[in-house]
């Protein structure tokens, strides 16, 4: 049971951080369109924002998606990790949108498979 809630306190970090980044770059994530469009922004833009991030004069909504697209691979990895040990693992409705919509690109682009 240890286990469980040591991936259970990560969910709930990870969650709040999404949470934050979210409300900085006005996500809904209710709204599917959008969230998948994050997504594929993600799997598209990653290398290239933080590349102009790191030349460019601070821009917070940058900064936000940047590590938000960083935490899309740690929440993938907690959960992909948890399963493993037959534990589900997830957080609340601005994670399990995410994770849906980065399952749904990394589907239709192979990479999950």
């Amino acid at each position: 049971m240890s286990g469980f809630d040591h991936y259970a306190k990560d969910t709930e970090e990870i969650e709040a951080e999404i949470v934050r980044k979210g409300i900085v770059l006005g996500i809904d994530w209710s709204d599917q369109a959008a969230v998948r469009a994050l997504a594929r922004e993600a799997f598209d833009h990653l290398a290239e924002d933080l590349k102009v991030a790191s030349n460019s004069p601070v821009d917070y909504r940058l900064m936000a998606k940047v590590d938000l697209f960083g935490l899309a691979g740690i929440m993938l990895k907690t959960m992909t990790k948890s399963a493993g040990q037959g534990i589900e693992s997830h957080g609340g409705p601005a994670w399990k949108a995410f994770a849906g919509a980065l399952w749904a690109e990394a589907q239709l682009r192979g990479l999950n498979e």
